[in-house]
């Protein structure tokens, strides 16, 4: 086991962990914000349990998914407006946790929970799919046009399951007013394909073949 590998892997976790508790709990002003600790769990339990399985079965692929040094200009201005996204929609949750400003009924969050759960299974099996799964956009060397399982439905099941991970969240955490900013997210996503099909094309051999192959990028007979 590399060991240094996990520390690195387990200390972003664990950051991760820390900001966006510091965000809920302090924007919420109380730690009686139960929908922030259902998040945290759904959130960070998976991820780390997925981390060491990575570090165990496929360290390189988790080398790949902690390496978050985006080389395309367009894909650092995608990365920077999810960041400000988040950031906003988790303060908002908060604020709607301390002001009652819309109470959402308990089945939303239940029903949000277990989507979030299922499209966290799909995330382990695209990752499972792809070992050339990088955080950035990038060709690798070797690399391989993927065009079985999930990629043989869509050209893109990564950002369709972060699509799903992403919309549920501010349903668990309770704030209908933090769901409809992160419907920023999708366009986000469709602005990141664009540049990241661009550079495929360019350098990945098969690539333009499996875009004739499998016709939608995010969703079956949608797009």
């Amino acid at each position: 086991m590399d060991i240094k590998l996990f520390f690195k892997a387990i200390s972003r976790c664990l950051a991760g962990l820390l900001i966006i508790g510091l965000v809920l709990f302090v924007s919420a002003n109380s730690i009686a914000y139960w929908n922030a600790w259902l998040l945290i769990g759904l959130l960070f339990v998976p991820m780390i349990i997925v981390a060491i399985v990575l570090i165990i079965k496929n360290p390189e692929l988790l080398r790949k998914r902690l390496n978050t040094n985006e080389k395309e200009k367009e894909q650092k201005k995608v990365v920077l407006l999810s960041a400000l996204m988040f950031l906003i929609g988790f303060i908002i949750a908060g604020l709607n946790y301390r002001y009652n400003w819309i109470v959402m009924p308990n089945i939303v969050v239940i029903v949000s929970s277990i989507l979030f759960l299922v499209a966290y299974i799909l995330y382990a099996e695209v990752l499972r799919e792809n070992v050339y799964l990088s955080r950035t956009v990038e060709v690798q060397k070797n690399q391989k046009v993927i065009d079985t399982g999930l990629y043989s439905i869509v050209r893109h099941p990564m950002y369709t399951i972060t699509i799903l991970l992403f919309l549920t969240m501010p349903l668990i955490l309770g704030s209908l007013i933090s769901f409809i900013i992160f419907l920023v997210y999708p366009i986000l996503i469709a602005k990141r394909i664009k540049n990241e099909e661009e550079v495929l094309e360019k350098d990945l051999n098969g690539y333009k073949e499996y875009k004739n192959k499998v016709k939608y990028k995010l969703i079956p007979f949608v797009w």
